[in-house]
């Protein structure tokens, strides 16, 4: 490339967790299969209209898996008419109203959530359904008075107002439902189904397309996304953080072995769907170490990229000066891998602001932060522009889900004669200096610290159930009562709990619906651990975690301001 231009690296982190009840098999939470059909869709659709533009796309190995069983499921009820095991799905699936509805209460509590301005307000016969739907939830005695075209209704809006905008413009299904507003047939929502299961099972093959031609670099997170430097050692959070309480167990029996399975099983998943290794790895939420980089290179990543704060963290424990550049490739001492940091006030522009603004404002707001970025970076020839970002939580914040928006975006970056769209695997192989670091003060993208994961009353608690658990698990693996098979489901059961989004949402600051929803799955999936193992799970699963109650910006997506 021209050292004219300025390097600039986007990279799309596509994450859900598991929310499979693995003692029924069914899905708790449907937003692995809304994403899909809205965001995941809609991110290769706008790449693949802009074929000059070259991003890079990160995708978490569970999300994978969930996707390829979702369209199993959807596959196995068109061909044999099996039970589709996620309740809004099989509602639509349901031939008979009187079977598709007994669970009306579920459904219409389900069908609340969606944002409201965006995806309820666009469309005036769902947002009156929406409002009829909301009075009702608050009186439930009343619930079964509604018809059950009314319950079909508002179902079948619910999907497609969280369709893909990039299919509400050009599926003829779409088009005909959105078209068409009430009265809504069996026949109707099978058509949509099957338009659900296409679009489910397309993702995969659709990102690897634009890999194979060269304008994606796909990457990968450890394999159930766990806070890889937790762990490793629990008292790396005191790094950015030294007053912080720790759970009751000093450490994370076998850590580093489970870190390493991550790794490995996150590697075979990703190659599995994508047909070759990945090079490139975000780590789980951005969490870096020391240790952690070791372990990256020990399994052959190449590169890693974490969060602004965590360099600035590091900065300044060295007593460097203010001016050392974030927007450069760094490596540690006697490492050859690379390491790169989110650009965090451009990132969190994309992720939380600009959706208030309209997309030309935004867009032209954006190139002209990183042209002034790049004009100001003396050495240009090894500047580095990173964007990093969740692939799917902005856009239903944005009007018709980020179109105009992206497809300005990538459009205009494209034409740039001042900055080029490229990767990190791009950064790597090219003629650049990275610079060198002694030490990294272990942190996330979130603060730079991991006090979204640890360090409050219900976080520890939930690590110390997590550790028992795992004493537990390392007792039946030694002692040979296993066989293969239930030693398989078991260590996979493990990886689950192990997942980072349980602690994410434990604590008084997030909303007291999501806490319900994601504190009951991680006891579900620890009382599910014990039963693979044969043992009988302790009475503490039996008693809530954490119930939440704040009211943080974006829904406790993220919080604002300090990190307390």
């Amino acid at each position: 490339m021209s050292v004219e231009k300025t390097r600039l690296v986007i990279c799309w982190h596509m994450h859900q967790p598991n929310y499979v009840d693995s003692s029924t098999e069914t899905y708790i939470l449907p937003w692995t299969y809304l994403h899909a059909i809205k965001d995941y869709v809609d991110m290769a659709a706008h790449l693949e209209a802009t074929p000059d533009a070259r991003v890079v796309v990160n995708f978490a190995p569970v999300l994978l898996e969930q996707l390829d069983d979702y369209a199993a499921k959807i596959k196995a009820w068109q061909q044999t008419g099996q039970a589709i095991p996620d309740p809004m799905l099989n509602a639509l699936a349901c031939p008979t109203a009187h079977d598709c509805f007994a669970e009306r209460e579920l459904l219409l509590s389900d069908c609340l959530r969606a944002n409201e301005e965006r995806l309820v307000k666009r469309y005036p016969q769902f947002e009156k359904l929406y409002n009829y739907a909301k009075q009702f939830s608050h009186e439930h005695e009343l619930i079964f008075y509604l018809s059950e075209q009314f319950i079909c209704d508002l179902l079948v809006w619910y999907n497609l107002a969280w369709m893909a905008e990039t299919e509400k413009r050009s599926n003829f299904v779409i088009k005909q439902l959105i078209e068409k507003e009430k009265n809504f047939t069996v026949e109707d929502r099978h058509k949509l189904l099957l338009v659900i299961g296409e679009l489910i099972e397309s993702v995969v093959p659709r990102y690897r397309r634009l890999a194979e031609r060269g304008q994606v670099e796909l990457a990968f997170s450890p394999y159930a996304h766990p806070i890889v430097p937790l762990l490793l050692d629990f008292k790396s959070a005191r790094q950015a953080a030294p007053e912080m309480p720790l759970p009751e167990n000093k450490e994370y029996p076998g850590g580093k072995e489970r870190a390493i399975w991550h790794f490995k099983k996150g590697v075979d998943v990703f190659e599995t769907h994508f047909g070759f290794k990945p090079t490139g790895c975000w780590p789980s939420e951005g969490g870096v170490s020391d240790q952690t980089l070791a372990l990256c290179e020990q399994m052959g990543i190449s590169w890693v990229a974490s969060g602004g704060s965590v360099l600035k963290n590091s900065l300044k424990s060295l007593e460097l000066e203010d001016g050392t550049c974030i927007h450069r490739a760094y490596q540690l001492e006697g490492q050859g891998i690379n390491c790169f940091f989110r650009d965090d006030g451009l990132s969190d522009l994309i992720g939380f602001e600009y959706s208030k603004w309209h997309a030309d404002d935004a867009v032209n707001n954006l190139i002209h932060h990183i042209e002034n970025i790049a004009t100001a970076c003396p050495d240009k020839k090894n500047t580095v522009i990173s964007i990093i970002l969740d692939g799917e939580n902005a856009w239903e914040y944005y009007p018709e889900n980020g179109f105009y928006f992206l497809s300005q975006l990538y459009q205009k970056l494209s034409a740039s004669d001042k900055v080029e769209l490229c990767t990190f695997a791009d950064v790597k192989e090219a003629d650049i200096k990275p610079v060198t670091l002694p030490h990294i003060v272990a942190g996330s993208w979130v603060y730079g610290t991991f006090s979204t994961w640890i360090g409050e009353k219900d976080k520890n608690l939930a690590w110390d159930l997590l550790c028992d658990a795992k004493k537990v698990f390392d007792e039946v693996m030694t002692s040979g009562e296993l066989d293969e098979q239930a030693q398989t489901a078991a260590t996979e059961q493990l990886a689950i709990c192990e997942g980072s989004d349980w602690f994410w949402w434990f604590g008084g600051y997030n909303p007291a619906d999501s806490v319900s929803d994601f504190e009951k799955l991680y006891r579900i999936h620890l009382t599910r651990l014990y039963m693979l193992l044969g043992r009988d799970a302790p009475e503490s699963l039996s008693q809530v975690i954490s119930v939440g109650g704040g009211d943080p910006a974006a829904g406790g997506v993220m919080r604002q301001g300090s990190d307390h």
